[in-house]
């Protein structure tokens, strides 16, 4: 197992060092797809993103919605109150925090030149941890900032979360064995089976729920399996289905038992 983000796991896999790759940024994903490089793509797991900041705020965006609070650190920022920091790195995180910029109405390729914005380059631990030494905001999964607050590690505040734009979606992909010969693909597909099995859904709905005391994840399976119109398995369709499927039947490498 190697813990990467999304970017490198990509590229593992590309090179033929990944059988299987735990992912969550749809448009590399969809890429990875058609690209020829990937098979058999199943959302297992969802969450969503959280912007933490310095308990003071200075960008004043406690209440706000996700556009407008970006835009308020923008603005604070320019006049030399506030920092953001950016992974920089082509990870899941990264992918998502460009596109939220782009809906702000920012270029994040312009943004990171400007001297408020910070680009950590390094994973979300790490980029928590800049954040919250230079009093700055940051986009974060929810799980690693549960984490690093519950150990002392930050005192970053979460200002916005839950809303549809900070959906995170999880999915696992084998790689393609036309790539590479030596792609363990039955043990991939045993993988992905498991990780879609009621046992390991029940797995991501409890995992360190008690420690914590909320969910790091929700089960996405059984949710999309129903057919159940619920608002998040609607927000999950927009914007993690390609072609209004998780993955075309092109892409399912005589598996449609995956999507019965």
């Amino acid at each position: 197992f190697i813990s990467v983000g999304t970017g490198q796991a990509v590229q593992h896999a590309k090179r033929g060092d990944a059988d299987v790759i735990l992912v969550h940024a749809p448009p590399v994903e969809q890429a990875f797809l058609t690209e020829g490089y990937g098979v058999c793509r199943k959302i297992i797991a969802y969450n969503f993103f959280v912007i933490v900041g310095p308990a003071d705020d200075p960008a004043g965006i406690k209440g706000l919605n996700l556009v407008s609070a970006l835009r308020k650190v923008v603005e604070t920022g320019r006049s030399g109150n506030a920092v953001w920091v950016s992974r920089g790195d082509n990870s899941g995180t990264h992918v998502k925090e460009k596109s939220l910029w782009n809906l702000a109405g920012f270029d994040w390729s312009t943004l990171k030149d400007e001297s408020w914005f910070i680009e950590s380059g390094t994973g979300m631990g790490k980029t928590l941890l800049i954040a919250n030494e230079r009093n700055a905001y940051t986009l974060a999964d929810i799980g690693t900032y549960l984490k690093y607050y519950s150990d002392g590690l930050i005192g970053l505040q979460v200002f916005v979360s839950r809303e549809r734009e900070l959906l995170n979606v999880y999915s696992v992909i084998a790689v393609n064995p036309e790539k590479n010969v030596d792609i363990n693909f039955e043990d991939a597909i045993t993988f992905i089976k498991f990780l879609t099995s009621d046992e390991c859904q029940t797995l991501i709905e409890n995992f360190k729920k008690k420690e914590y005391g909320r969910n790091l994840f929700y089960p996405a399976v059984n949710l999309m399996k129903s057919g159940v119109n619920s608002e998040v398995a609607g927000w999950i369709r927009d914007y993690a289905f390609f072609n209004g499927s998780e993955c075309p039947p092109a892409y399912r490498d005589g598996h449609p038992e995956l999507y019965e």
